[in-house]
Formats: C-alpha cells, sequence, structure tokens
C-alpha cells in the first residue's frame, strides 16, 4: 500500500471554541463540510478535523480521560524565521498557550510552541534547508 494520511483528527471540548480559535489564530477556513457537528480544515491533501472529543473517543473505543502529553505535535512549516515569529504572535494573542517562546533550534532551524484550547502541542518551525511545493507542502525526499 501507499503511504497515505488523509485525516488527522483532534478532540476537543469545545467545538465552536476551537473551530474559531482555528479560524481566527491560523486563518483557516472550514470547508463546506463541516457543519455543527464537526469541522474540516483542508490542507492540500490533509484534512484536519476538530470533533468533540467524548464522541470521538466512544467511535474508537477508548477513554476521553486525558492527562499530560499524549505524545504527539503537529507542526506547522514555514518560510521563514520571521513567519514563525508572526505566526506565533498572532496565535497567542487570539488565546493559544504559549509553551516555547520562538528559538533557534539545535537541529539548524527556529521554532515555538504553543497549546490549543484543549491542550494540543503545535510547533511552529523554519528552517533552512526545507523547501516547499506549490501548495506549500513540506517537500521531503
Amino acid at each position: 500500500m501507499k503511504p497515505r494520511l488523509n485525516i488527522v483528527t483532534i478532540g476537543v471540548k469545545n467545538l465552536q471554541v476551537s473551530r474559531d480559535f482555528y479560524k481566527n489564530a491560523l486563518g483557516w477556513e472550514p470547508t463546506k463540510d463541516s457543519d455543527e457537528n464537526i469541522v474540516f480544515f483542508n490542507h492540500g491533501g490533509i484534512i484536519l478535523g476538530l470533533y468533540p472529543i467524548d464522541k470521538l473517543a466512544e467511535d474508537a473505543e477508548i477513554s476521553p480521560a486525558r492527562s499530560g502529553f499524549s505524545g504527539v505535535t503537529c507542526a506547522i512549516n514555514l518560510e521563514s524565521k520571521e513567519a514563525v515569529q508572526e505566526l506565533y504572535n498572532t496565535v497567542i494573542k487570539n488565546g493559544g498557550k504559549l509553551l516555547v517562546e520562538p528559538r533557534d533550534t539545535f537541529w539548524g532551524g527556529y521554532d515555538a510552541y504553543f497549546a490549543d484550547p484543549d491542550g494540543n502541542a503545535w510547533e511552529i518551525a523554519w528552517a533552512p534547508f526545507w523547501n516547499f511545493d506549490e501548495q506549500g507542502s513540506l517537500i521531503m525526499e
């Protein structure tokens, strides 16, 4: 089978609060398939979904209880240090929780971390050796 990742769904406590956060803090527009039960954001081939955490846990037949670090982060990779700083400032201004302020990294890049309203960790990063396609997707070979 070809490698394939189509949808990443994040369980959220309050769908409207999370929808507004991702729209206002990151500028992501919900797709027309979104409704009052689920929200989708199209990312050029991968869809990010937001769904009530209790319903998502029920569907997966696991407990919705969360504590500490889940072991997963999502990343937004950008074209410059300045873009990282600018997006980070916008996210924090719109309710993102500061985890790690923008910094030079040990791997030669520049990054920052924030948490969404449900505590999900996100990295905003730039590296001088990354390239992007015309859709803004990171190219790795």
